[in-house]
Parts: structure tokens; C-alpha cells; sequence
């Protein structure tokens, strides 16, 4: 059960047209422990939802001008879907209640007037809902989020150089979703670290040879084009990564629909991570190459039909307008936490010791200092952009 301390620290939202009602509300509820909000119309309700602390609970009349309550908790559950539906109404009707549960998932429908006392049991439940669903939102999220790092460290470990290449990409991905204001960029973001994870299939030189934009053999095609299947096997069991196993399935397929998976999608209907990290892919490559990045702009323009040109002329915008990247040569001992690697550094054997654009950690510069000398200069990016 909810605890008075919980309680005392939940926010609750009533919205009536109505104020002197709302006012006896505030009245009635004052000896019991919430922090109570009003508001007198839909919007003004919204708005709060969308700039206000928290709420737990939002309570709405059910007929109200120029937005019901049925509408109202429908936008409240797409703007703050962690807040619990109260529907409150003079004028039961079986047909708006159906509706308003259909649309708004409400929690409750209670009728007026309502008791004191039964008003604040209902909040008291609707506020044991709230924190049951924020608990499990966050268990979820820290077990996400632990399960990706624990993957990524694995990569980082056992191939820097695929690691170094995925957060260039995260980065490319991250800039086009906050550009063109994309709902939930987390998951292209988590896409695109994860999109390397394939990699580590693949034997150190024919890896080297996918990094390079080199010709493969028959045989290291083979071995390439399974790296989605042993993706999906080892993501496939994590929760909630769905909409990110959507994206990875679908980062080949060009959106004239043609490439994997071979199916009648095209378009829009191939979901904007996809379309997104397969331009950046795609670029990434170019300039692998040793292509200028105007060029490789040009050259993705060229593929006819192959990319989303909102997507591909928007990264080449936000390429095109960053500023110069101020690179230098520093020896070891000048190197700093936060500084991003502008080159592939190598051991003397060639052997990939940290992938460029990977950003410099404590364990990265201690890796460093175990494989090269103090007077061995690296090539570094001192500001936030990388290469």
C-alpha cells in the first residue's frame, strides 16, 4: 500500500469548467495528504501535463466545452502515459464511459457528487497505481539499459574497431532525431551502437576489410550477411528492445523496397530508424574510403530511390554546418578524459588498439599507457564534434 510519506508527495490534477467546484474539491481534500492542482479547461490542463512536475493522478469532468473528458485523458495518456485516468461525471453514459476507457485508459469512473471520503480512497488507489507503474518502468529501464552496456563493453573489449564505428553512427543517428524532432530517439540511438554487435563473428582481417570498404570474398560475404541473424539471436530475449530489433531488421532496405528483407515495404512504412541508420551506414563507409564528405553526399544522391531524402539531405545540412573540428597531436601524458580519437590508433604490430571517434575514458588512456610509450604522439579532437 501507498505509504502517507508517498502520498504526501503525489501531485493531482483536477480539471472541471466548473471552479467553484474545483474550489470545494481543493476544500474537501485540504486534511488529506496530496498536492493539488487545478485547471478549468482542456488545454490548460495539457499544458500543464507537458511542463509541470509529475502528476500522478488527473481527474477530469467528463463534459466540458471545447475539449470532453474523453478527449482530454486521450491526449493525457499520449503526453504523460505514467499518470493515472480518473474520469468524473454528473451524467453517467454508458456509451462515453466505453469510450473514454477504449481512448484514455482510464483507471476509474466515478460520478458526482462523490463523498470526501471516497474521492481520497480512489485517489489513495490511483496513487498506488502510479508508483506500481513508474516501479516497473524503471526496473525495465535499469535492466535495458544494464543489458545494453554489459553488450557494448563486450564489443568494446573484443572489437574496438566495430565499437568506434558504431558511435560515430549513434552520433550521426542522434543529430538527425533531435533536427527533425523524432519522438523516442533512444531507440535509433541504441540501434545504431548495437548494429556492430554482428561483428564479432567475423575474423580480424575480414572485419578490417568491412571497416576499410574493401572487397570481400565469397566466402566473407557469407559470413557478412549472417551477422543480422546472430544480432537478432543475441537481442531477441532482451525486453523492450523490440522497436529496436524493427530498426535493425529493416537497415539494408532501401526505401524504393528494394534490399532485406525482401518484402512489399517502401517508404514511410519502413520505420525511421531504419531509414536513418542506413544512411548514416552508408556515408559512414564513404568517407571510409577516403571519399570527402561532399562527395559521398553526392554519391548517396546518385543512388536513385535508395534513401529517405528528407533524412539524407538533412545529415548532409547538419555535416555541412558543423563546425571545424580542432584536431592536434598530443603526447600520451597530455591526453585527457573527453577528448575524441581522430585516427585509428595502432600498436607497431597493426594490430587496432582504439577505433577513431571513440571518446577518451579513464580506462581508454590507462589502455593506451600499457601499449605505447610516453612520447608516442596521438592525434586527438579537443572539441565536442567528432570527425
Amino acid at each position: 500500500m501507498t505509504s502517507p510519506a508517498e502520498t504526501s508527495h503525489s501531485r493531482v490534477l483536477f480539471v472541471d469548467d466548473e471552479p467553484d467546484l474545483l474550489a470545494a474539491m481543493v476544500r474537501n481534500l485540504r486534511k488529506w495528504p496530496y498536492r493539488i492542482s487545478t485547471a478549468v479547461r482542456g488545454p490548460e490542463a495539457l499544458d500543464l501535463l507537458r511542463s509541470s512536475e509529475r502528476f500522478a493522478v488527473i481527474v477530469s469532468d467528463l463534459r466540458m466545452p471545447e475539449m470532453d473528458g474523453v478527449a482530454l485523458l486521450g491526449h493525457a495518456c499520449e503526453i504523460a502515459p505514467d499518470t493515472v485516468r480518473i474520469l468524473f461525471t454528473g451524467t453517467p453514459d454508458l456509451d462515453h464511459a466505453v469510450a473514454a476507457i477504449n481512448k484514455g485508459s482510464i483507471f476509474r469512473f466515478i460520478t458526482k457528487p462523490c463523498p470526501t471520503t471516497l474521492m481520497a480512497l480512489t485517489l489513495n488507489a490511483a496513487i498506488e497505481q502510479h508508483r506500481l507503474i513508474t516501479a516497473e518502468r524503471v526496473l525495465l529501464e535499469d535492466t535495458l539499459r544494464g543489458s545494453i552496456q554489459a553488450l557494448l563493453d563486450i564489443l568494446a573489449v573484443a572489437s574496438p574497431m566495430a565499437f568506434g564505428r558504431a558511435r560515430l553512427i549513434r552520433q550521426s543517428v542522434g543529430m538527425l532525431a533531435a533536427s527533425l524532432g523524432v519522438k523516442d530517439p533512444w531507440q535509433v540511438e541504441v540501434a545504431a551502437m548495437l548494429s556492430q554487435i554482428g561483428s564479432v563473428i567475423l575474423p580480424a582481417a575480414t572485419l578490417e576489410r568491412v571497416y576499410q570498404g574493401q572487397a570481400l570474398s565469397e566466402p566473407e560475404r557469407a559470413m557478412v550477411k549472417r551477422m543480422p541473424g546472430v544480432v537478432a539471436q543475441v537481442l531477441g530475449n532482451i525486453p523492450r528492445l523490440e522497436p529496436v530489433l524493427a530498426i535493425l531488421d529493416y537497415q539494408e532496405k532501401g526505401f524504393d523496397g528494394s534490399g532485406r528483407p525482401a518484402d512489399d515495404r517502401m517508404g514511410e512504412a519502413i520505420p525511421w530508424g531504419a531509414r536513418a541508420l542506413k544512411v548514416a551506414l552508408d556515408i559512414d563507409l564513404l568517407e571510409r574510403q577516403g571519399l570527402p564528405v561532399t562527395l559521398a553526399f553526392d554519391t548517396l544522391r546518385g543512388r536513385k530511390g535508395r534513401y529517405d531524402p528528407e533524412i539524407l539531405e538533412t545529415l548532409a545540412r547538419i555535416r555541412h554546418s558543423a563546425p571545424q573540428s580542432q584536431v592536434g597531436e598530443l603526447p600520451l601524458p597530455r591526453l585527457r578524459a573527453g577528448m575524441i580519437l581522430a585516427q585509428d590508433v595502432r600498436a607497431e604490430t597493426g594490430v587496432l588498439v582504439v577505433a577513431r571517434g571513440q571518446e577518451l575514458t579513464p580506462g581508454l588512456l590507462a589502455k593506451l599507457e600499457n601499449y605505447f610509450r610516453p612520447n608516442s604522439v596521438i592525434r586527438v579532437i579537443t572539441s565536442e564534434m567528432a570527425p
